[in-house]
């Protein structure tokens, strides 16, 4: 409740008081986006007080000239607007006649024949000679009295002075933050971050060169989109084409909303200026092609343009600072929440910010597929590991994503909180994410096969090998595992059958020839009869660490059974170097990794000929007087 009503005090001053903030707030962005200007000019060798005062007047005047040739533009097509009024009803009625209307148009056809009488006959309506005895109806009298000029001055001038006040008060506040940059950067330290020198020097940077990277990237793409722009316009023959480019640059800043009104507008003027329908397809075919070309290829270019701000959360931003603040609020929503994004990545107090509008994954991606496989979502895991595998390999992303995301769940099962339906649940989304893989692994293995080819071409050359494979230079090497055979089985549980599955697949890939079993088939011997003769190597898959003691018993048993064949266990661990795996005399080989378990089952050893005693237990009679007796019978 505290930090609830803290925000509503916030939210409660920034609308009251933004008569005052608002000027404060477009200061302190276009200080942002002017500071770079202003140490590049300190850096040719102005003194700082020339540097500043240049910087913020050349800006200041392209605003003002900006703004005047805007204003002249609307002024000239509001004179222009009347005389397309009788291609607007030309072209309705055209639709009525046309048999398309279904009533709304009738109705928006009358309405605007209608106004367009009223507008043109409201001075010329004759007197009927007839009626010279009616009435009059009273007429208005307004009494004029001569006002004095200061007067009249004072009336023109009262409704600019509030404008006026807040551009001077802007252009001032500006000047003085860049001339005591560097002092308004201490004395923030001194207040919020002086404890952590880095960190809040770091945010502070960070902060400012996202601010000013976004607004420079953005006026670079909305000046690419609206140069040409005009240039197609005025090709097309549409009325004060710069204007239209001019918009378009300014209302681009304006997230989703903004770029829509940029496109009706020219759209509509078509409409009104031609009277049939080739300028309407003409301008439309301009906005395609332009949109095409600035999101395809113009904003991936400048991938400066990013704010590190999720798609939700400009659109909620725009909507808040909308109504905190009016139009001028969703020009600056981006800015300012990039602002608020920044200061919950560096405050442990604000962090809630970074997670809600940041567009970084809030969850690791192990937890991420761990909460897809329990919510049964196999596609969504397979379009997750499909991103993954764009730059590593199956090897990778099952030992540093799966892999992991399993060892939660075990965890949760120990936990008690994860019930044996939901471990099912696990255990077949897992499998269909297997399944999904497959086409990326036969790719992957036929990669394998290709480079294993230029080895061996390159060895019988006599030169070495400068195939290294990519995502692993700081790994070894998976073996060859083309004539091998591999038995992979999960220990106890669906968890440990989910991980024999993938350790199988990532052996597939390596060419290996493996089946996988469940643990279920082991209490009814079906698994023993799975078991290909012609195996190198039998893997036991175990998510549970504690679980040496039954690893031991399977082990014997399997060995027991197929003494020639090498017999392992997986002891999974997240990260190795946290502990060692535990020693099991009967194994072959104990690995804790997906990359040590492969390389285990798919290595040249021969297996240990000792085959486990069997132990023979005798009964012993708990009384006396039966081991008596028995002895007697003797």
């Amino acid at each position: 409740m505290p930090a609830f009503a803290s925000v509503l005090a916030v939210i409660a001053i920034l609308y009251f008081g933004k008569e005052v903030l608002l000027p404060l707030a477009i200061a302190v962005l276009l200080t942002f986006a002017l500071a770079p200007i202003s140490s590049r000019l300190r850096k040719l060798g102005l003194p700082r007080i020339p540097a500043v005062i240049i910087t913020v007047v050349l800006a200041f005047l392209v605003l003002v000239l900006f703004g005047l040739v805007v204003a002249g533009h609307i002024a000239e097509v509001a004179q222009n607007l009347p005389a397309y009024q009788g291609n607007i009803i030309a072209k309705i009625r055209s639709l009525q006649e046309s048999g398309t209307d279904s009533g709304i148009v009738r109705r928006l056809t009358s309405v605007v024949e209608s106004v367009g009488r009223e507008l043109s006959n409201a001075e010329e309506r004759p007197v009927a000679p007839g009626n010279a005895s009616r009435p009059r109806e009273p007429v208005l009298v307004e009494i004029f009295a001569p006002s004095r000029p200061i007067e009249t001055l004072t009336t023109l001038i009262g409704p600019l002075l509030g404008p006026i006040a807040s551009l001077g008060l802007i252009i001032v506040v500006v000047i003085f933050m860049l001339l005591e940059r560097e002092e308004l950067r201490d004395r923030f330290i001194r207040l919020v971050g002086y404890g952590d020198l880095h960190r809040t020097t770091e945010a502070i940077q960070e902060a400012g060169s996202r601010v000013a990277r976004y607004l420079l990237m953005q006026l670079v793409v909305n000046c690419a989109y609206g140069v040409p722009l005009a240039l197609g316009l005025w090709a097309v023959g549409i009325p004060n084409p710069a204007l239209w480019g001019m918009l378009a640059i300014v209302l681009r800043f304006v997230p989703y909303i903004g770029p829509v009104i940029a496109t009706v507008l020219p759209l509509f003027l078509a409409f009104a200026v031609d009277p049939g329908w080739s300028l309407v397809l003409w301008v439309a075919a301009i906005f395609v092609v332009l949109e095409l070309t600035s999101n395809n290829v113009i904003e991936p270019w400048l991938y400066g343009s990013r704010t590190g701000l999720s798609p939700l959360a400009i659109i909620v931003a725009a909507i808040f600072w909308a109504w905190l603040w009016g139009p001028v609020g969703l020009v600056l929503s981006t800015p300012l929440t990039v602002c608020l994004a920044v200061l919950g990545r560096y405050v442990p107090q604000f962090e809630f910010l970074e997670v809600v509008f940041g567009s970084d994954p809030v969850l690791d991606p192990k937890e991420r597929l761990y909460q897809r496989l329990l919510a049964g979502d196999p596609d969504e895991a397979t379009d997750y590991a499909e991103e993954f595998l764009e730059e590593d390999y199956l090897e990778d992303y099952y030992g540093k994503v799966a892999i992991p995301a399993l060892l939660l769940a075990e965890k949760d099962r120990r936990r008690g909180v994860l019930t044996a339906e939901q471990m099912e649940q696990v255990f077949g989304t897992a499998i269909t994410l297997v399944s999904n893989l497959a086409e990326i692994a036969q790719e992957e293995e036929q990669e394998e096969e290709e480079e294993e080819e230029q080895k061996e071409k390159e060895s019988s050359a006599g030169r070495p090998s400068t195939l290294p494979k990519e995502g692993n230079e700081n790994e070894s090497e998976l073996p060859d595992g083309r004539g091998k055979t591999v038995f992979c089985i999960g220990g106890r549980g669906p968890l440990d059958d989910a991980s024999a599955a993938m350790l199988a697949q990532v052996l597939q890939v390596q060419g290996a020839e493996v089946v996988a079993a469940r643990h279920s088939d082991i209490p009814n011997r079906r698994a023993m009869s799975l078991v290909p003769k012609q195996s190198n190597a039998i893997v036991v898959c175990f998510l549970n660490e504690d679980s040496a003691r039954h690893a031991s018993i399977l082990i014997r048993r399997f060995k027991r059974i197929y003494p020639a064949i090498r017999v392992g266990a997986v002891l999974w661990v997240e990260n190795q170097e946290e502990r060692q795996p535990p020693t099991l005399r009967e194994a072959d080989f104990v690995a804790t990794t997906l990359t040590s378990a492969a390389c285990e089952a798919l290595a040249d050893a021969p297996a240990s000929l000792v085959t486990p005693a069997r132990k023979i237990r005798t009964r012993r009679s708990s009384k006396k007087t039966g081991m008596t007796a028995a002895q007697s019978g003797i």
